[in-house]
């Protein structure tokens, strides 16, 4: 299953809110065939999340935005991960 970074601009909110939206989150994806998030960063100081997604397309992870009222800038598709272990 292909893997997707999306770049999203969120207002600021609370940890309560933060966490509804988590759950309402994966409610969605789990309606949404091979949509499954994997893990967000977000930096509170320039007001976006990077969130990590499998999804069959890009068009599936629009779909899964649009219900939640959230933003997504932009969706790159990740080809190829690398990290420090693979060269040492």
């Amino acid at each position: 299953m292909p893997r997707y970074i999306i770049e999203r601009t969120l207002p600021k909110m609370s940890q309560e809110d933060m966490q509804q939206l988590a759950r309402r989150s994966i409610q969605v994806a789990d309606g949404i065939p091979g949509v499954v998030w994997i893990k967000s960063y977000i930096s509170e100081s320039e007001g976006k999340t990077y969130c990590e997604y499998e999804a069959p397309n890009p068009e599936s992870l629009l779909e899964h935005a649009r219900p939640l009222n959230i933003s997504a800038d932009k969706i790159t598709c990740v080809e190829i991960e690398v990290h420090p272990g693979m060269f040492r």
